[in-house]
C-alpha cells in the first residue's frame, strides 16, 4: 500500500471519528453550544482542553521553531507553560465562581459597562482572529502534504472540514472532539519521537535521549550538533544567539501573560460542573501538556541533526559529502510538491550545499575553496519540520500516516475553539449583550454560526498570506491577549477598587500601543507584506521584538488603568462586594 493511500485512509477514519462525535454531541440550546452545559467530567475537561491548548503552533512549528533557533526557542517553550499554569491559578477557578458564558460578558459585568464589554470582544476578535491564521496555515501545511497538492488547496480542503464540524457541534461537540484529537495527537507526536531517538541515541525516551550519547559513539548529541552547525557558519545549537536576553526575557514574559488571557481556553473551565472541578480540570490538563512538551526539545534537536546529516554527511567542504540531486530521498518530492521546500544547483555541480549566508566571512571562504554560489536548499519551510521527520528518519509509512493525522488534529481542535470563541463574542456579547437584548434563543445560534463561518473565511484568506511562520503569528496573537485582556481580568479578580474608568482606559492603551507596534514592523495583516520598517532587531524600538512587545503592551495597561483609576470615582459598593464574593473559597 503506498504512502498516500495509507495516510488518506488513517485520516479518513479518523474524520470519520470527529465529525461522527459532532453529530452525536450536537447542541440544542445555547448553553451546550457556549459552554457545554456545564456539565463536563474533570478528567475529560483536561484532555480536551490540553488538545485546545495545543495547537498547531504547538504540534507543527514548536520542535521546528526550537529545531532552527535552539536555546533561544526555548522561550516558546517556557512562556506557554509557565502562562498555563498562571491562568490555571490566578483566573480560571475565579471566572468559574462568576459563572458567565464568555470573557467579555465577565468584563462588561465586573465593570458594570457595555463599553468596557464592547472593548474587550474588540481585543477577543484581535488576539482571536490572528491566533487563528496560524492554525489556518498549520492546516494547510498538513492537508497539503497529506493531499500532495499546493497549499492553497491543502488550506481550502482544511476550511471544509473545520466548517462542518465546529460550525454544527458548539462546545458540546467541540469538547468530545477534541478529546479524540488529543488521543490521536499524541500518539502521533510521541510515537515518532521514540523511533527516531531509539534510531539516533539508542534511548527509547526522547527527553533522555536529548541529553544522550549518540549510538554506538562518546559524542553527546547536543555536542555533535553544535560542532556541525559551527562547522556550517552557524552559531551553536545550545548557544544564546539570535536574540538578546532582554529580549527572551520580555518574550518568555509576553507569552505567559498572553497565554494566561487567552479567552478560548479560559472558557474551557466554564464547562465543568462546579469550581473545584476546574481546579482538577486544571491540573490534569497540565498533565497532558507535559507529555508533549517535555518532548518537543528532543524532537527539534533530533530533527535538525537528521536534516544537516543528509545534506552534509562527511566532512564539510568535501564535494563527495554533499547529497547527489539525483539521491534525493523520496520524502522531499512530497515536500517540492506543496512549495515548502526547494532545491536549486546554484553552481551546476549535480550536488547540495547548505551553509550560513548570513555569515559573511564564512560565505566568501566557500566562495574560494568550494565555489559556493549560494544556498542550494532555496526553500525551507520551519513549519514542515516535524510533518517531515518521519520521512527523513525512513520510518515506516504507517508512523508518517499517523503523523499527519496528528498534524491536522492539533490544527483542527485549536482552530474549533478559537471559532468558537470569535462567534460566542459577536453573538452573545455584542448581539444579545448591547445591541439586541431580546435576540430568541435559536437566532442567536444562528448569529453565532454565521459568524464562525465568517471567521472560518477571513481566517482562511489570511492564512495564505501570514506574517510570519505558525508559531510567530501566534506569538503575535498571545502578544494582543497580554496587552489587552490578562491586565484587565488580574485587576478585575484582585483589586476591588478598579473602576470602569481604569478598565476601558487600560485595555485601550495597552491594544493600541501593541497593534501600533506590530503594524510598523510587520505590516498591517490585510495587506500582506507591506512593511513600514524591517522587522529586524536593528530597527526595533529599544531592541523589544515584535513578539516579545505584548509585555511592554500589558504594563501600559496596568499603569494607564491605575492612574485613571486614582483620578476617578471608585466603583459601586456592591460591585465591590461581588469582586469579594468571587475571591474567597466556597465548598461545593
Amino acid at each position: 500500500m503506498t504512502l498516500q493511500i495509507l495516510s488518506l485512509i488513517v485520516v479518513g477514519l479518523t474524520f470519520a471519528l470527529y465529525i461522527g462525535i459532532a453529530v452525536w454531541a450536537r447542541t440544542g440550546s445555547t448553553s451546550e453550544f457556549y459552554v457545554a452545559g456545564k456539565g463536563v467530567n474533570p478528567v475529560m475537561n483536561g484532555m480536551a482542553t490540553a488538545a485546545d491548548w495545543m495547537s498547531a503552533a504547538s504540534f507543527i512549528s514548536m520542535a521546528g521553531l526550537i529545531a532552527f533557533l535552539g536555546y533561544t526557542g526555548g522561550a516558546y517553550l517556557m512562556g506557554w507553560t509557565g502562562g498555563y499554569v498562571l491562568m490555571a491559578l490566578l483566573l480560571a477557578p475565579y471566572l468559574r465562581k462568576f459563572g458567565k458564558f464568555t470573557v467579555p460578558e465577565f468584563i462588561g459585568d465586573r465593570f458594570y459597562s457595555k463599553a468596557a464589554r464592547v472593548i474587550a470582544v474588540i481585543a477577543l476578535l484581535v488576539a482571536s482572529i490572528t491566533y487563528v491564521i496560524g492554525q489556518m496555515r498549520g492546516v494547510g501545511i498538513a492537508f497539503s502534504n497529506l493531499l500532495n497538492v499546493p497549499l492553497t488547496a491543502g488550506l481550502i480542503s482544511g476550511m471544509v472540514v473545520v466548517f462542518l464540524y465546529a460550525v454544527f457541534g458548539g462546545m458540546k461537540g467541540i469538547t468530545y472532539t477534541q478529546i479524540a484529537q488529543y488521543v490521536v495527537m499524541i500518539f502521533a507526536y510521541t510515537v515518532p519521537a521514540i523511533f527516531i531517538a531509539l534510531q539516533l541515541t539508542g534511548n527509547p525516551l526522547p527527553q533522555l535521549g536529548l541529553g544522550s550519547t549518540l549510538a554506538g559513539e562518546e559524542t553527546y548529541l547536543l555536542e555533535a550538533l553544535d560542532n556541525t552547525l559551527v562547522d556550517l557558519g552557524f552559531d551553536p545549537y545550545t548557544g544564546v544567539a539570535g536574540m538578546s536576553m532582554t529580549n527572551m526575557f520580555l518574550l518568555t514574559l509576553s507569552l505567559m501573560i498572553g497565554t494566561a488571557g487567552l479567552p478560548h481556553v479560559i472558557v474551557r473551565f466554564f464547562t465543568v460542573p462546579r469550581i473545584r472541578d476546574a481546579r482538577k480540570s486544571a491540573g490534569w490538563a497540565l498533565l497532558f501538556i507535559a507529555l508533549l512538551y517535555t518532548t518537543a526539545p528532543a524532537v527539534g534537536a533530533m530533527s535538525m541533526w537528521n536534516m544537516i546529516d543528509m545534506v552534509q554527511p562527511g566532512e564539510v567542504g568535501d564535494p563527495e559529502g554533499n547529497i547527489a540531486i539525483e539521491d534525493l530521498p523520496e520524502w522531499t518530492d512530497r515536500w517540492q510538491e506543496t512549495g515548502l521546500l526547494g532545491f536549486e544547483d546554484k553552481n551546476e555541480d549535480g550536488r547540495i550545499q547548505y551553509y550560513n549566508e548570513d555569515n559573511e566571512e564564512f560565505h566568501q571562504m566557500a566562495q574560494e575553496e568550494w565555489g559556493w554560489e549560494g544556498n542550494e536548499i532555496v526553500t525551507l519551510d520551519r513549519d514542515i519540520i516535524v510533518l517531515a521527520t518521519p520521512g527523513i528518519a525512513n520510518l515506516p509509512n504507517w508512523v508518517i500516516a499517523l503523523v499527519a493525522a496528528g498534524g491536522i488534529a492539533a490544527a483542527l481542535s485549536t482552530a474549533a475553539g478559537l471559532l468558537l470563541a470569535i462567534s460566542s463574542a459577536i453573538s452573545h456579547d455584542l448581539l444579545k449583550g448591547v445591541f439586541m437584548p431580546r435576540i430568541s434563543e435559536k437566532r442567536e445560534m444562528m448569529a453565532a454560526r454565521i459568524s464562525m463561518a465568517a471567521a472560518i473565511l477571513l481566517a482562511g484568506y489570511l492564512g495564505l498570506n501570514p506574517p510570519g511562520f505558525a508559531a510567530e503569528v501566534v506569538a503575535l496573537a498571545f502578544g494582543f491577549a497580554a496587552a489587552s485582556l490578562f491586565p484587565t481580568l488580574m485587576m478585575g479578580i484582585f483589586y476591588k477598587k478598579m473602576n470602569n474608568y481604569g478598565a476601558i482606559a487600560g485595555m485601550l492603551a495597552g491594544l493600541l500601543v501593541t497593534a501600533l507596534y506590530i503594524f510598523i514592523y510587520k505590516g498591517w495583516f490585510f495587506i500582506p507584506g507591506t512593511n513600514m520598517l524591517p522587522d529586524q532587531e536593528a530597527y526595533w524600538l529599544f531592541g523589544i521584538g515584535t513578539g516579545s512587545f505584548g509585555a511592554i503592551g500589558a504594563l501600559v495597561n496596568f499603569v494607564v488603568a491605575f492612574v485613571v483609576a486614582k483620578m476617578t470615582a471608585p466603583p459601586p459598593q456592591h460591585i465591590q462586594d461581588l469582586v469579594e464574593s468571587v475571591r474567597v473559597p466556597r465548598a461545593d
